[in-house]
């Protein structure tokens, strides 16, 4: 298995890329950020890598390029490429209804009014299928996008998105109880749809999505520090996650609940624990249309449909987090692809550059017109308001959001033939 290659940046102004680390150490200096760890390759090739600050404050502990970070959302491209590989193999379609393999959300019921009470339902028009999971269209949603009397019932029913104690089963008998805000098709509702979609993957294979994704992702591509657990004497490792503390007016630590033993319930959307060169392996398979240093796991005409938008005009102009991110991007088949990268939140550089963030602050790009991939990793909690027009915090609560394009911009400034 061929490793990731440092050499010269042929490409870049190494002046100019230089600026990276102090821009990224003013951010830590303020203390506005404890740390943060970026990777940037140009053809298979890292240009620039640097680890600035600190994994833990409390013990000064300062961060490292193989430091482990808990990348929430970005786990979503990951478990939407696993179910493609299912669907090349022709184990699953696009349009398949996921009723075959989750009966528990089959003949939905959705609220007439997404923030009505929960007893206004309608019958859904249509089954929900593979592609509205892949598409965040299936009418499921997170509790805290959510409005009225449904974000109670889902923090009741599922608790916390990213920990549970229950069973797959469990977990998806309590989801089937719950109400569709949508119909299926009808709008891109960011949820649990690629929680469903990983344990629909499991189902299929008849292993646990944890097993799956080792087998079929993280072993052929070399990610041997991905997870959805961390042993005790690898916790060390682990980034301390913070937040913004109003009455302090700095970081304060906040401590997720960690599992002594691997878990029954491994969340598709949301559960893994990754380093930037791991994520970088990825992230190069899927600006490779599906191959790394002779390894393939998707074909090329697979990945061109994860990269190519299926949301409606209509959907597009539903904003996403408060932002008017469909009029910047599109959404394919498990990714965010930018189509104009002015003043676009998630994207940069180049028109077709695929991204999909994470909420604490994770952030990656693979960008074909450049050859590019970029890895920006930190652990910054940022505060979502709830419903279904939620937004995402800005000043010092965002501040891993707003040291983002400071490492952007530099990478570009520095990209000769940008």
């Amino acid at each position: 298995m061929t490793r990731d290659v440092f050499g010269p940046a042929r490409g870049f102004d190494l002046a100019k890329l230089a600026t990276v680390r102090p821009a990224l150490q003013a951010f830590v200096d303020r203390g506005e950020l404890a740390g943060a760890v970026t990777l940037t390759s140009q053809g298979g090739q890292v240009v620039q890598s640097e680890a600035v600050g600190w994994s833990d404050l409390e013990t000064r502990t300062p961060m490292r390029s193989d430091t482990l970070f808990r990348i929430a959302s970005m786990t979503k491209p990951i478990t939407s490429a696993a179910a493609l590989m299912l669907v090349e193999e022709g184990r699953i379609a696009l349009d398949d209804p996921i009723a075959r393999w989750i009966p528990e959300l089959a003949d939905p019921l959705v609220l007439r009014d997404a923030a009505g009470p929960l007893r206004d339902v309608t019958p859904a028009r249509r089954p929900i299928t593979v592609e509205d999971l892949l598409t965040h269209r299936a009418g499921i949603a997170y509790g805290f996008f959510s409005e009225g009397p449904l974000k109670a019932a889902y923090e009741r029913a599922l608790g916390d998105p990213a920990m549970t104690r229950l069973t797959v089963d469990e977990w998806l008998a309590a989801l089937g109880g719950l109400p569709l805000a949508y119909q299926p098709g009808e709008r891109f509702h960011y949820g649990h749809s690629t929680d469903v979609l990983g344990f629909l993957v499991g189902r299929v294979e008849g292993k646990p999505l944890r097993q799956v994704l080792r087998e079929r992702i993280f072993a052929p591509l070399g990610m041997d520090d991905t997870d959805f657990w961390l042993p005790r004497d690898q916790r060390r490792r682990l980034a301390s996650l913070y937040a913004y503390d109003e009455t302090s007016g700095g970081l304060a630590k906040v401590e997720p609940e960690v599992y002594d033993e691997p878990p029954a319930y491994t969340p598709g959307g949301g559960g893994l624990i990754s380093t930037a060169g791991d994520y970088h392996r990825f992230a190069r398979m899927i600006l490779g249309e599906g191959t790394l240093d002779g390894v393939r796991l998707l074909r090329p005409e697979t990945v061109a449909l994860m990269r190519t938008n299926r949301l409606t005009q209509a959907q597009r102009e539903v904003p996403f987090a408060g932002m008017p991110l469909w009029r910047k991007s599109g959404f394919g088949l498990g990714l965010s692809v930018a189509e104009d990268v002015v003043d676009n939140p998630y994207a940069c550089g180049a028109p077709g550059a695929m991204t999909w963030p994470g909420i604490f602050g994770t952030w990656w790009q693979a960008d074909p017109a450049n050859d590019l991939v970029m890895i920006y990793l930190v652990q910054h909690r940022v505060p979502v308001s709830a419903g279904s027009g939620a937004t995402i915090a800005k000043g010092q609560g965002a501040a891993g959001r707003r040291a983002l394009p400071v490492y952007q911009q530099a990478v570009y400034a520095a990209l000769r033939d940008a």
